[in-house]
């Protein structure tokens, strides 16, 4: 109980959490989780208190504390912390592609569908026994050893690339600054605002105040800010964050070029013409062209009330505000 991060006897301990419970944690979570993969190879018979319930438990404390990390990783951000995700992010990604190809487990999982036992569940149990044999052929156990060991290269790789994404828009939201001298530019900021942009300059050593991107601070200079070139400014910059026009370490075009060329990859492994098809392979909608239609639909329902509200708020803008033509960074304000 020391480290908070094997402590599951209630709410998450977020204020506890340090990066150097991180590896500890993981480790001893993979141990007990690879330890109960083993015995549930050999269950038998295979039943849903000896099978589902102890594999189950052991990987889902697994995943729980993995997700604790990586919260406070993308809201924290602190070097240490970034350092102990990103050591171990390989670790829990290969468990998790080797339990999804997993042939003993697969094996399993279809003896308990087949069994009586299965047929007398709830609906709830034997939807879940028939997500995990779909979740099996998602992850890749009905491929030849080649196919699997590419496919779960293509995890790994996706996984590290799409840690690299966020840090990289978190980097760059938090390199931006524009320090403002005048005071009055800053009119129709909330008091508690302009007073922790105060501070944030004085942090620095600069005088003025400090506007960032971070949320605290740009959703009310887009709600409240009078000066319309102060909310333009920080559109602007928000909306090109970790793109080709800032620093080239912090660009993530060849990223994300990359990522579209992981994903359909791994669609095509798995048999599937679009990675749009395997990701509805979980979802509700049937196929891609469902789901367009679907949107398509829902704009052609929508958009005649979007006009008329984008009419009237134009007048309001034009009538009380001066503003002649309505910008995107002028919607919040007005």
């Amino acid at each position: 109980m020391d480290n908070p991060l094997l402590d599951f006897s209630g709410l998450p301990r977020f204020d506890a959490i340090r990066p150097d419970h991180v590896g500890p944690a993981i480790d001893a979570l993979l141990a007990r989780a690879e330890a109960a993969v083993a015995a549930a190879e050999q269950v038998a018979p295979v039943t849903w208190d000896a099978f589902v319930t102890p594999l189950e438990d052991a990987t889902e404390r697994l995943w729980r504390a993995w997700g604790q990390v990586g919260h406070l990783q993308a809201v924290v951000n602190t070097p240490e912390l970034r350092e102990a995700y990103n050591a171990n992010l390989p670790k829990v990604t290969r468990f998790g592609s080797a339990l999804g190809q997993n042939l003993a487990l697969f094996a399993q999982y279809k003896a308990l569908g087949a069994s009586p036992e299965c047929a007398g569940y709830e609906r709830a149990r034997r939807k879940l026994v028939e997500n995990a044999l779909r979740d099996f052929r998602l992850g890749g156990a009905e491929l030849d050893d080649a196919a699997k060991a590419r496919f779960s290269a293509v995890q790994e790789e996706l996984a590290a690339l799409s840690a690299k994404f966020s840090q990289n828009v978190l980097d760059a939201t938090d390199a931006f600054a524009l320090y403002v001298d005048d005071e009055a530019r800053l009119a129709g900021l909330p008091a508690v605002v302009v007073a922790a942009a105060r501070a944030a300059a004085g942090k620095d050593g600069r005088p003025g105040w400090k506007l960032t991107l971070q949320m605290p601070c740009y959703l009310p200079v887009q709600a409240y800010a009078d000066d319309r070139g102060l909310r333009e400014a920080l559109y602007r910059a928000s909306g090109v964050r970790a793109s080709e026009t800032g620093p080239a370490e912090l660009d993530n075009s060849a990223h994300i070029d990359r990522v579209l060329e992981l994903r359909a990859e791994l669609a095509a492994l798995l048999g599937f013409a679009s990675y749009a098809e395997y990701s509805l392979a979980t979802k509700m909608a049937q196929s891609p062209r469902e789901v367009l239609d679907f949107l398509r639909d829902l704009a052609g329902r929508a958009l005649p009330f979007a006009r008329r509200d984008r009419a009237e708020l134009e007048a309001f803008a034009r009538d009380e505000l001066g503003l002649d033509a309505l910008q995107p960074w002028d919607l919040g304000y007005a």
